[in-house]
């Protein structure tokens, strides 16, 4: 006999989601409400599907004050699943640690919170005993190894063993590193499934036994595109089946318009709403980049307006035909000069893309902490990034190629 059971982490309820300044009011309130009606997939699906237990690996909430609202959603959702006789085991993460200072709801017999030491619960599922092992972060910060107080399960009983860790893999130079571990650490624990939370982007560190980040429920911002979700987990007879359940609510990407030999401004509105309703059709309602190829921002089209209006314009245009979605920003991709190393360009513009906020921010550190220089830069938020990006692309583009000093 097997168990089922759902596995998420990172709902970050409560998100604040700044940056999206020309959004339609409607927009912007589906932006705001994304995590909660992200979670509500959630709920739904498990009370639809009634799994054996769900756990949650930490961060539900997306600060440590957590929001009345946030707790609010969190505590009805709970209720549901009390009602459907689910059992919860949920720990808290960076975000959401247990020293913050917030009001505290109450929450359902049916959930288990981990405390700030590694404990272990234990319940019956489907004729099968399983134990759960995990920890919520008494602070923000817990940067030293936890994984060692991890009991290692030894007895070979039939009994189901469960590791619930929020963080990182130590020496990940991308994501602050929290309660760091090696996949090796955890493979040692003769877990039967590993349940990770800490890193938003989906991923399967080991198959058998699988050891897995299902990313967050919902995109958080721009750079976190795709759809989002959660595991539906299978274990017992046979290998461990997981099944990718999506819940995002809104869909954030970057679509390419190809813009080649356009000269009037109605075949561009044609060539990028196509493109929004291809990226709608795949990912239904969203906010898109869009960047546009094969022309450039001097180009003749775009001189008799300045770049805010044709935003305006587009999203005007798009609000019409495709309600469901909004549209960021647009930039342009230059294409590299003919005597360029195509590979070159490619990869340093694909390393620009990957660098998150914070890369970002600690490269401007200097900058930003001058005496005097700071007061006369912008904040350097996904705006400001994003400007400097673009120039950087564009420099690359225009003056490597060249085989000499950017202009």
């Amino acid at each position: 006999m097997s168990i089922r059971f759902i596995h998420a982490a990172d709902l970050h309820l409560g998100s604040p989601f700044k940056g999206f300044t020309g959004l339609s009011t409607e927009l912007l309130e589906a932006v705001r409400e994304s995590t909660f009606n992200a979670f509500r997939t959630l709920i739904r699906h498990a009370v639809e599907t009634r799994p054996d237990f769900m756990l949650i690996a930490g961060d539900i909430y997306d600060g440590e004050d957590r929001s009345l609202k946030a707790q609010e959603v969190f505590r009805k959702g709970m209720e549901e699943l009390a009602s459907a006789g689910i059992p919860v085991f949920m720990s808290h993460g960076n975000h959401d640690h247990l020293a913050g200072r917030w009001v505290r709801f109450s929450l359902p017999e049916n959930v288990r919170v981990f405390g700030p030491e590694v404990g272990t619960f234990s319940l019956e599922a489907r004729g099968k005993t399983v134990r759960i092992h995990g920890f919520s972060y008494p602070e923000r910060h817990v940067t030293e190894p936890v994984i060692g107080d991890y009991p290692e399960a030894t007895a070979n009983d039939g009994t189901i063993h469960i590791g619930m860790l929020h963080g990182s893999i130590r020496g990940d130079e991308v994501h602050d590193v929290y309660a760091p571990f090696s996949i090796g650490e955890l493979l040692s624990k003769n877990y039967d499934y590993w349940a990770l939370g800490h890193i938003h982007k989906r991923s399967l560190l080991s198959e058998e036994p699988p050891v897995v980040y299902p990313g967050n429920i919902q995109g958080l911002h721009r750079n976190e595109t795709g759809v989002r979700g959660f595991y539906e987990v299978t274990i017992g007879e046979g290998s461990p089946a997981l099944t990718f359940i999506p819940s995002s609510a809104l869909v954030f990407g970057r679509v390419e318009v190809p813009c080649e030999g356009i000269r009037h401004a109605d075949e561009w509105i044609s060539a990028c709403l196509d493109a929004l309703q291809r990226f709608h059709s795949k990912n239904g309602p969203g906010i898109a980049d869009l960047v546009l190829t094969g022309i450039a921002p001097d180009d003749e089209l775009f001189s008799g307006a300045p770049g805010d209006e044709w935003v305006a314009f587009l999203r005007e245009a798009a609000a019409d035909r495709l309600p469901g979605i909004g549209v960021h920003r647009l930039s342009f991709r230059k294409e590299p000069a003919v005597d360029m190393p195509v590979g070159l360009y490619r990869d340093v513009s694909h390393e620009l893309e990957s660098w998150e906020e914070a890369e970002w921010k600690e490269l401007f550190s200097d900058l930003y902490g001058h005496r005097q220089a700071y007061r006369y830069v912008e904040p350097a938020d996904a705006d400001f990034i994003e400007e400097v990006k673009a120039e950087a692309e564009r420099l690359l583009a225009s003056g490597i190629g060249k085989g000499g000093t950017p202009e």
